[in-house]
């Protein structure tokens, strides 16, 4: 078996030693006789897991204990209807903040709820930037103000956290996550799709301030009841209880990696010697304004669209997996993740410099 570089957007890579303990448990965890997916949620051991994995991940981001913290189902996607119904106490203006693909899935979905004030959009700039500070329109009498910190798509993201006065804040942290430390406490409502820099497709880690669980008037459906799953532990319904053991094992690695801090420097790191290296080819170019430019996904454009299936095809045979770029925007795109170890970013820009050598 040979392990290739994955550079995707998500699913995305997995740190190898998760993936070599969780195949070591997959038939017999702990003694039990059954794996982790076979046994019931109710049970002592996954009990003992879902407990633990919630603890690793407040010891990770230091969140207070006025946050409860949540495993829920639906991805980001689910977020965006969630955040609404739990949120917005009837008929109250939502503010949002426009950068993206992920933005726009998330106003459009907030509309079917209420009115939506869409405070600013980096849209006429072709989201390639952040949009001004100072010409931003919020509502201080919204129900809360929510942005996307990393638009995953265009490879744009904040490198501020949004002051938004009393309103509560809301962000999709889907892709930012755990990459570095963060103040919880900015916060009223953090979510994030698991499947980037959390673990496996299927699990949605949620934090919420608690004062802000009983804030909705409406009926909310149980499944995304933030109120309801806190009371219940996350187990009002059956969990996804093998992507919350897996994203267990990937919250016990960063912690014996040192925590976020240390990833911080890791991630860094491997982004700024990728730019660096676009940023001094003739070949190749990031189209992201340099002070929106995103630590987790660095897309980049070839000089010429023609040699864009020979770029995948070779670096797939080269063992660079995931480089496509989203459909909605071509082009290439390197998702350097928690996971991602520097190796791979080094092996990818000496693929790249020969290519450009070879095709320039």
């Amino acid at each position: 078996m040979s392990r290739v570089f994955n550079f995707s957007a998500g699913p995305a890579a997995l740190p190898e030693p998760v993936l070599e303990r969780a195949r070591a448990e997959w038939m017999d965890f702990r003694g039990s006789g059954m794996s982790v997916m076979e046994m019931s949620h109710r049970g002592s051991i996954f009990m003992e897991i879902a407990e633990k994995a919630e603890n690793d991940v407040r010891r990770l981001l230091e969140v207070p204990d006025d946050y409860a913290v949540l495993f829920l189902q639906g991805g980001a996607t689910g977020q965006f209807a969630a955040v609404p119904l739990n949120l917005q106490p009837g008929g109250q203006g939502m503010d949002y903040v426009d950068t993206g693909a992920w933005s726009v899935k998330a106003i459009k979905e907030a509309q079917k709820f209420g009115p939506v004030n869409v405070v600013a959009s980096s849209k006429d700039a072709g989201y390639a930037s952040i949009p001004d500070r100072s010409e931003w329109h919020l509502d201080p009498d919204a129900a809360y103000l929510h942005y996307t910190p990393n638009e995953t798509i265009g490879g744009v993201e904040f490198h501020f956290v949004p002051d938004s006065g009393s309103v509560p804040l809301v962000a999709d942290m889907s892709s930012t996550i755990l990459s570095r430390p963060l103040d919880v406490s900015r916060y009223g409502v953090i979510y994030a799709g698991a499947q980037k820099n959390i673990g496996p497709a299927g699990v949605t880690l949620v934090i919420v301030r608690r004062d802000l669980l009983e804030r909705s008037s409406g009926p909310v459906p149980a499944v995304v009841d933030y109120a309801l799953q806190a009371d219940n532990d996350s187990m009002y319904n059956t969990p996804p209880t093998l992507a919350w053991y897996l994203s267990g094992l990937v919250f016990e690695w960063l912690l014996e990696q040192g925590g976020l801090p240390a990833m911080a420097e890791v991630n860094h790191r491997k982004a700024a010697k990728l730019y660096h290296f676009v940023d001094n080819s003739e070949f190749y170019r990031n189209p992201v304004e340099v002070s929106a430019r995103s630590w987790m996904n660095v897309p980049f454009i070839l000089a010429d669209a023609a040699l864009d299936g020979s770029f995948l095809k070779q670096a797939t045979e080269a063992g660079l997996s995931g480089l496509k770029g989203h459909r909605s925007v071509g082009g290439m795109r390197a998702s350097l993740y928690n996971a991602v170890p520097e190796a791979a970013v080094d092996t990818l820009i000496e693929f790249m410099a020969d290519f450009e050598q070879r095709h320039a």
